[in-house]
């Protein structure tokens, strides 16, 4: 009788800590991510135009960034510390958790404005709208100064953990890739 009791007392423990490991992961996950609001914003609005738009963004997008911050393939120095502290699992993590939430309501002031000549290339991995997708991430509705700052990079030879972006950003002249990035973030 008394190991039954015994028995059905560590069930009883073992079924409810199951029933909360869930909610335990996602707190562990809030609080390992609570930091990114610092720069990325409390409510999906990064701080300043430089840094980009991660909430809603593609999984696999973050999770490749975050990756080569932690490989020291990509640098930042505010990145690449604060991402070599996670494992890869926990890079994981964090990409799904940011590509779950909804990416920030914006308005948008493009709609009557033609596309700028040489921004057709960019639909075959960002997507007919630029929302991103498996290749690529959105890029619609970045702000400028991310944008440019970005393609700029690629198109200097700054940023190499992309094998495509450099040889399409360096084909662009400096004035397409301003008309490109004035027009992405007004989408």
């Amino acid at each position: 009788m008394l190991k039954s009791l015994v028995a059905s007392a560590f069930g009883a423990v073992l079924v409810a800590g199951l029933a909360n490991a869930p909610a335990n992961a996602q707190d562990d996950l809030s609080q390992k991510t609570a930091i990114c609001g610092a720069c990325h914003g409390q409510s999906g609005q990064p701080v300043n135009g430089t840094t980009p738009i991660i909430w809603g963004q593609q999984s696999n997008f973050l999770y490749k960034e975050l990756h080569d911050y932690h490989s020291g393939e990509r640098f930042n120095d505010i990145m690449a510390p604060l991402v070599k502290s996670f494992d890869l699992k926990d890079l994981r993590g964090i990409a799904n958790y940011f590509a779950a939430k909804s990416w920030p309501a914006q308005q948008s002031t493009a709609s009557a404005a033609p596309e700028p000549q040489g921004i057709a290339m960019c639909k075959a991995c960002h997507g007919a709208h630029f929302e991103g997708g498996a290749p690529a991430p959105r890029i619609a509705g970045q702000s400028y100064d991310y944008l440019i700052g970005a393609m700029d990079s690629f198109a200097d030879g700054k940023r190499t953990n992309n094998l495509d972006m450099p040889g399409f950003m360096k084909a662009l002249s400096e004035s397409q890739r301003q008309a490109i990035a004035h027009y992405l973030a007004a989408l």
